[in-house]
C-alpha cells in the first residue's frame, strides 16, 4: 500500500470519525435535554417548533385548556392554580393567568409587572398559541389560550404555560443542521487540505528521493536533490545528497585505483624488465662460458647482485606505501629536537655526497631548542627519499643541496626545507610530483628510473605526521622541498 493510499485512508477515517462522534454526541444531548431516547427525530419535532412543550408541559396545559372551555370559573381558584404551578414547577416551567388587563395568578419567580407588559394581546381566535418573548433581559417560550371567564359579559381571561429558554440554546437548535453540515465541511475541506499539504512536504520528495534512486540504480550519480525544507524530509535528502556524493567520490576513487593498478603494472613491468633482462644476460653469460677468468666472473656476479637489490628495493617501496595508504604502518612517535634530527639524518648521506661531488649547505638553522614529536624512522625515510631524488636529477655542476629549518609560531610548526639545484621540474608537472605512480619524465631515461613511490610515500609519512608538504620549482631552476611538523608544546 503507497503512503499516497494510506496518507488518504487516514484522513478519511479521521473525517468519518469525527462526524460519527459529533452525531452521537447530538443524539446524547438530546436525549439528555429531551429524556426521549426512542429517535433523533424527537429532537428536531420538539426543539425545532417556534415554542417547544414537553409531553408533561403540554398535558398540564390541555388541562387548562378544558378548564378554559367548560368551567372557566375555576381558573379563578387560587388553590387550583397553585396546585397546577406545582405540576409545572417539576418540569421547570411556570403559569400566568391574565384576566383582563390584569394578572389574576403569576409564578412567584416571574415578576407580575415585567410580565404584565410583556404579554401578547388577547386573540380569541387562538390562532396563534405558540410563540416567544423577551422579559427584560430573559427570553421565555410559551403557550397560550385566551377565553372567556363570563361569555355575557365579555370577561376575558388567558392562560400562558410558559418556560424560560436561553437565546442561544435556541439558536442552536435552529441551526443544528446547518451547523452538522458546516461542521463535516469544515472537517473534509481540512482533511483535503492537510491531504495536499503532507503530499507535497513528503510524497513528492519521496518520489523524488526514488527517481534519483533509478537513476543511482542505473548509474547516473550526477543528479543532486534539492531539499525543500529544513524538517526530517529535508534532512533525509541531505542525507541522500551526501550519500550519492560519496558514493560518486567511492566510484570516481575505484575508477583511479583501477587506473593506478594499470599504472603500476605498467611502471614495474617495464622497471622490472631491464634488471631482469640485465640478471638474464650476466647469468647466460656464465652459463655459456663468458667469464672464464675469476675477475669476469666476480664482475658478472657483483652486476647480477646489483640488479637484484634494485628489484628488491622497488619491490620493499611498492609493500611499505601499501601499508602506509592502508594505515596499517604504526608510526611511534617520540620527543626529538628538530636540528639536530634532520642534522644527523643528512649526515648519514656523506658518503653519498663525497662520492657524487655535491656540496651541503646549511642555512636558516634556528639557534634555540626546536622540539617536535617525530617517528625517527620515517623521518629517515623522507630525508632519504628526498635526497635521492636529488642526487639522480642533479647532472650539472657545482651540484649543491642546501639544507634549513624556520619555525612558524603562529602556525605552530617547524618548516623543513630541502633544495638542490637540478634541472627542475616542469610547471605543468608540479602539482602530481606527490601523486602516487606519477614520474614527470615520460621518456623513462635510465637517469629517471623508478617506480614513482619515492614522494607519494614522503607524502603519507608526513601526513601521517599532522603536516603538510609542498614543492617549489622553475624548469632550470632546481627543486625545493618544504615539509612541516607540528611544534611540541607543553609536553603535548
Amino acid at each position: 500500500m503507497s503512503i499516497r493510499f494510506r496518507l488518504l485512508v487516514s484522513f478519511t477515517s479521521v473525517v468519518i470519525v469525527s462526524v460519527t462522534l459529533f452525531m452521537l454526541a447530538a443524539y446524547l444531548l438530546s436525549v439528555a435535554v429531551t429524556g426521549d431516547y426512542r429517535s433523533v427525530r424527537s429532537f428536531y419535532t420538539i426543539h425545532y417548533s417556534l415554542h417547544p412543550l414537553s409531553d408533561e408541559e403540554e398535558s398540564i396545559f390541555l388541562d387548562l385548556k378544558y378548564l378554559a372551555k367548560h368551567a372557566p370559573a375555576k381558573l379563578k381558584d387560587l388553590a387550583l392554580l397553585k396546585d397546577y404551578d406545582i405540576q409545572l414547577k417539576m418540569v421547570q416551567a411556570g403559569l400566568l393567568i391574565r384576566e383582563g388587563d390584569r394578572l389574576l395568578y403569576t409564578t412567584p419567580n416571574m415578576p407580575e409587572n415585567d410580565f404584565a407588559q410583556a404579554l401578547p394581546q388577547y386573540e380569541m381566535g387562538n390562532y396563534s398559541m405558540r410563540n416567544t418573548m423577551n422579559v427584560g433581559s430573559r427570553f421565555f417560550a410559551y403557550a397560550k389560550f385566551d377565553f372567556y371567564f363570563d361569555a355575557a359579559a365579555k370577561e376575558k381571561g388567558s392562560i400562558f404555560v410558559i418556560r424560560e429558554r436561553s437565546p442561544f440554546a435556541e439558536i442552536v437548535r435552529k441551526m443544528l443542521p446547518a451547523l452538522i453540515g458546516l461542521f463535516a465541511f469544515i472537517v473534509l475541506l481540512t482533511g483535503l487540505v492537510l491531504y495536499r499539504y503532507v503530499t507535497r512536504k513528503i510524497v513528492h520528495p519521496l518520489e523524488g528521493l526514488r527517481k534519483s534512486a533509478e537513476r543511482i540504480k542505473d548509474g547516473d550519480l550526477t543528479d543532486e536533490l534539492r531539499p525543500s525544507s529544513k524538517d526530517e524530509i529535508g534532512q533525509l535528502t541531505l542525507s541522500f545528497n551526501e550519500m550519492r556524493r560519496r558514493l560518486q567520490q567511492s566510484i570516481q576513487l575505484q575508477l583511479q585505483y583501477e587506473e593506478n593498478r594499470k599504472q603500476l603494472l605498467s611502471n614495474i613491468s617495464h622497471d622490472l624488465r631491464t634488471p631482469i633482462t640485465t640478471i638474464k644476460g650476466y647469468a647466460e653469460g656464465i652459463r655459456d662460458g663468458v667469464a672464464r677468468t675469476p675477475e669476469k666472473l666476480e664482475q658478472y656476479a657483483h652486476a647480477i647482485h646489483t640488479r637484484a637489490s634494485d628489484m628488491e628495493r622497488m619491490v620493499e617501496e611498492l609493500f611499505y606505501y601499501s601499508k602506509l595508504d592502508l594505515k596499517k604502518e604504526p608510526f611511534t612517535f617520540v620527543e626529538s629536537e628538530a636540528a639536530s634530527l634532520l642534522r644527523e639524518l643528512v649526515i648519514e648521506h656523506a658518503i653519498d655526497f663525497e662520492r657524487e661531488g655535491v656540496q651541503v649547505n646549511w642555512e636558516q638553522l634556528p639557534e634555540r631548542e626546536i622540539l617536535i614529536r617525530a617517528d625517527r624512522e620515517k623521518l629517515k625515510r623522507v630525508v632519504r627519499n628526498l635526497l635521492s631524488n636529488s642526487l639522480k636529477f642533479m647532472t650539472r655542476e657545482p651540484k649543491i643541496i642546501t639544507v634549513g629549518i624556520r619555525v612558524d609560531e603562529a602556525e605552530g610548526a617547524a618548516e623543513f626545507m630541502i633544495a638542490d639545484n637540478g634541472p627542475g621540474i616542469n610547471a605543468e608537472a608540479l602539482p602530481f610530483v606527490f601523486d602516487r605512480f606519477y614520474r614527470a619524465d615520460d621518456s623513462r631515461t635510465p637517469a629517471a628510473s623508478g617506480s614513482g613511490l619515492g614522494l607519494a610515500v614522503v607524502k603519507q609519512i608526513i601526513e601521517g605526521h599532522g603536516g603538510a608538504i609542498a614543492a617549489r620549482s622553475e624548469a632550470g631552476e632546481g627543486t625545493r622541498i618544504y615539509f612541516t611538523l607540528p611544534l611540541l608544546r607543553n609536553g603535548r
